[in-house]
């Protein structure tokens, strides 16, 4: 049996992406987010190494949510006492903190591997289509 050879890159190039949040779903931009935050859209990518891009997501103000999740939908904390459950419907958080919405939904969306925070820190959220970042 012939044995697959494994070549790493030897450094990681990053690029800056710009997701409109506006014109899809939700989920639908939080996956493209994600592949682009762990590098999946490159061909040299390997699971186990650090090559995501930065992404930049605007318009974090006008989400476009399919069907009643604006009513139905809730997120759920612990505070790791008995009865210490909290709940946050998501037309509130959408309203107060659209930001948090994002994260969360692209949050999810990453393995849960060490370097994630990491991973996340290369996100970058905008209410308005205006921003500082270079893309």
């Amino acid at each position: 049996m012939k044995s697959q050879t494994l070549t790493l890159p030897k450094k990681v190039q990053r690029k800056w992406h710009e997701v409109d949040l506006s014109k899809k779903p939700l989920g639908r931009a939080a996956t493209e987010i994600a592949n682009f935050l762990r590098g999946k859209h490159k061909r040299d990518f390997v699971p186990h190494v650090d090559m995501g891009d930065y992404v930049v997501a605007i318009n974090a103000d006008n989400l476009q949510l399919s069907g009643r999740k604006v009513q139905q939908k809730l997120y759920f904390r612990h505070s790791g006492y008995l009865g210490g459950i909290k709940q946050t419907a998501l037309k509130d958080l959408i309203q107060t903190n659209p930001e948090e919405v994002v994260k969360k939904a692209v949050f999810s969306m990453i393995d849960d591997l060490k370097f994630r925070k990491k991973i996340m820190s290369r996100l970058k959220i905008v209410k308005g289509s205006k921003h500082e970042y270079k893309v």
